[in-house]
């Protein structure tokens, strides 16, 4: 599977991903840079449908009409509950500002949005309050939601986490951070300054995440992370997961931007942002299957 975008601005360009089985189909959530309709252009948000994970064909666009997307929106993470499909995604371009929104949909294509967007934003005693790389993950009766926010100097990136009922509307109020603090921040030579893009799946009793590190250090990569409670984490410090591809022929390959995925059939598969340049430039989604079992539980 290799997937892009050719309809917007910058033309070959998806990342950020989020896939969703529902009602038979997956449904995938990129960024996207779009027209702004006065010649310029804006971060935005793809939509595109696929039977088998593998052929996908891009259905639209995410529709910008709230006041707190005249910058754009992006990195969207997205989930099923209650029979809807809830986007987590964050307002793009307002540096510290920043923030997650929250809309849902009963066809993955048309969303209603919530009135109190944005929905969430961390405090700014432990960092500067911005919130942005939205993944959530339902686990026991709540909603944990992480995010990437910054330090007060807007240098280091890091990963945090907030929780909220999973009865509830996600509007803004019902989130609670559940740490003063980060739950991952760079620690390892790799890591450079930069945490951002986790991706969090449920694993019976724990969680497993994954997250992209070192963007702001070229090459980048994606390195793996495991965490015994929502909110609680240990990394793995031998090595990336994914690392770096391997540079030819004037091509060189980042992975990053990891998204993690469970079907029906309960296959577990990792997409992952491949970035492509000399002979085949642009950036394009890439999918790599972890495990593939009956039942991974």
């Amino acid at each position: 599977m290799l997937f892009t975008d050719v309809s917007g601005t910058k033309k070959k360009f998806a990342k950020d991903p989020a896939v969703v089985h529902w009602q038979g189909r997956y449904y995938l959530y990129y960024s996207v840079f779009l027209p702004d309709g006065v010649g310029k252009e804006v971060l935005g948000i793809g939509i595109a449908a696929s039977d088998d994970m593998e052929h996908w064909k891009k259905l639209g666009n995410f529709p910008l009409t709230q006041p707190c997307e005249k910058n754009g929106v992006g990195a969207p993470g997205a989930i099923v509950l209650g029979g809807k499909i809830h986007l987590f995604y964050q307002t793009y371009g307002n540096g510290e500002k920043d923030a997650i929104c929250h809309a849902w949909s009963e066809d993955g294509r048309t969303f209603e949005k919530d009135d109190t967007n944005p929905v969430f934003s961390p405090s700014d005693t432990w960092c500067c309050g911005r919130a942005i790389d939205a993944d959530v993950c339902a686990f026991g009766d709540r909603v944990y939601l992480y995010f990437a926010t910054r330090d007060h100097e807007m240098e280091v990136q890091k990963v945090g986490v907030a929780s909220a009922a999973i009865d509830g509307g996600f509007g803004r109020g019902e989130w609670r951070e559940c740490l003063a603090q980060s739950v991952v921040a760079p620690e390892y030579k790799w890591e450079g300054r930069c945490i951002e893009a986790p991706a969090a799946l449920e694993e019976g009793a724990g969680f497993g995440c994954s997250t992209a590190e070192a963007i702001t250090v070229p090459p980048s990569r994606s390195a793996s992370l495991s965490a015994t409670t929502a909110y609680s984490s240990e990394s793995c410090p031998q090595s990336p997961s994914f690392p770096t591809g391997r540079r030819g022929a004037g091509t060189r390959v980042n992975r990053d931007i990891p998204m993690c995925s469970v079907t029906t059939t309960a296959w577990f598969g990792c997409f992952i942002r491949a970035a492509r340049t000399a002979a085949n430039p642009g950036i394009y989604l890439k999918s790599k299957w972890i495990f593939r079992t009956e039942n991974p539980y």
